[in-house]
């Protein structure tokens, strides 16, 4: 269940890298953005908002926790695409790889492209009903990272750097300012809005909230890089979701302290305007910018990621212009498959809604996030003898909690979402003929032989 020879990582890194990589990358755009969803579903409450951040920090650890089991056991590039694959068979490793491309990745791309035009529109002056503006300036901003891109992986590398520092300097001036300049507003009840159902309501704000915590999948990908995975990466796991969490519940606080939540659901840039509030125009605009950095870099990062996992699916031979999506320019880079990632993302785009995408990208992930969990069981049973450098802790609790919750995820969706669901499962199922036609082929060649 693990490379070998020459394929072995080498096992260089400690608790603390691990530390600040779940926090690196699980802070991103939605803790900026996601409180106009969340406080929208409720009705402009904000105890069943505060409850959903409560719950999707406590999901997301026992996710984390569980995933990072397999993570240790089959230390691979490909990430979830990989641990299918090797659990289930490549069907259903192939359907993981083509719902990451094909929606999940691109539709997250196109999500984080759409915020950045929402606020660099805003920060230009156009009204925020506008549509144009924003959606011109998601698929410009789109494009010019995929040119970037292209130049090798240092660059992108540097324009992520930038933007953690860009991430944090909204992050610790909202926090540091608003509890002393802020008039403060209950942030507990209501619990919710006057005549809403609150299954619904709970179901939409948790579904925005789990958006903002992804990205703890990916940093079970470094325990076969860890000097002691079996002791440092849950903690550094339970630590760096906690603190995530944290972060997260203080900064809604913060936000509710200068504007109400009842003001909050009518923004789509909640961060924007309580800095405004904070710091007049011109001190709001600095904050604003610190934000659009933030973006700027996660947008960015999904550019770059989305890219690796279309090239990966490539090199399966079973998807159109396989060929194509493989070839590498002179700098190291899936030139092709970038390039790919920009067209679909941009026709995403132009849908001009964040929190659809959002919606629909964090609800297709986490069907495969509970194959995922329940693979661990699989694994236990089936191979009970194979080497484990990290176990989930509580076993089979924290499993069962992680494939009861992200089950209720998904069927909560479909209920309060029935049409948007079915899109993103529609997209799935199209996998099903395209894999179908390309093993045939490959059948049909090796007889051929």
């Amino acid at each position: 269940m693990s490379d070998s020879g020459t394929h072995q990582l080498k096992k260089t890194l400690g608790f603390t890298v691990a530390l600040t990589t779940i926090i690196g990358m699980v802070v991103g755009s939605g803790i900026f953005f996601k409180p106009y969803a969340i406080f929208n579903a409720t009705g402009g409450a904000p105890g069943l908002g505060m409850l959903a951040w409560v719950i999707a920090g406590l999901l997301s650890m026992a996710g984390a926790l569980t995933a990072a089991e397999i993570a240790g056991m089959i230390p691979k590039t490909g990430g979830m695409v990989t641990y299918i694959h090797d659990i289930y068979g490549p069907k259903l490793g192939f359907m993981t790889g083509w719902v990451d491309s094909a929606l999940y990745q691109t539709g997250s791309t196109a999500a984080i492209a759409v915020v950045f035009g929402i606020q660099g529109a805003s920060l230009l002056g156009f009204p925020a009903d506008n549509y144009w503006p924003k959606v011109l300036l998601a698929i410009g901003t789109t494009g010019f990272l995929a040119v970037m891109n292209n130049f090798g992986a240092r660059t992108s590398g540097v324009i992520q750097n930038i933007a953690t520092v860009g991430k944090l300097i909204p992050l610790i001036t909202i926090i540091a300012v608003s509890f002393f300049k802020g008039t403060g507003n209950d942030v507990l009840t209501p619990l919710l809005g006057p005549d809403l159902n609150p299954g619904k309501a709970f179901s939409l704000a948790l579904l925005a909230a789990l958006f903002a915590f992804d990205g703890w999948m990916g940093v079970g990908m470094i325990a076969g890089e860890m000097k002691n995975p079996g002791k440092d990466l849950p903690k550094a796991l339970i630590l760096g979701i906690t603190a995530v969490s944290l972060i997260y519940i203080i900064m809604n606080v913060a936000y509710l302290w200068v504007i109400p939540a009842d003001q909050l659901m009518l923004t789509e840039t909640p961060a924007a305007d309580v800095s405004k509030v904070l710091f007049g125009p011109r001190g709001g605009q600095f904050v604003s910018i610190g934000i659009l950095i933030s973006v700027f870099g996660g947008l960015n990062g999904y550019v770059f990621t989305a890219a690796r996992s279309t090239y990966t699916l490539a090199q399966t031979n079973r998807i159109p212009f396989s060929k194509t999506l493989q070839k590498v320019n002179k700098n190291g880079v899936p030139s092709n498959a970038t390039w790919f990632v920009f067209i679909v993302s941009s026709l995403y785009c132009l849908t001009g809604k964040y929190d659809l995408l959002t919606d629909l990208s964090t609800f297709m992930v986490w069907n495969f996030y509970i194959l995922t969990f329940y693979g661990v069981i699989k694994l236990r049973k089936s191979h009970p003898d194979a080497e484990r450098p990290y176990k989930v802790p509580l076993y089979p609790i924290i499993p069962l909690i992680a494939i009861l919750g992200g089950a209720a995820v998904v069927i909560s969706t479909i209920i309060t979402q029935f049409t948007y669901a079915m899109a993103g499962i529609g997209i799935m199922l199209l996998g099903l003929p395209v894999y179908a036609y390309y093993e045939k082929k490959e059948k049909k060649a090796e007889l051929n032989k």
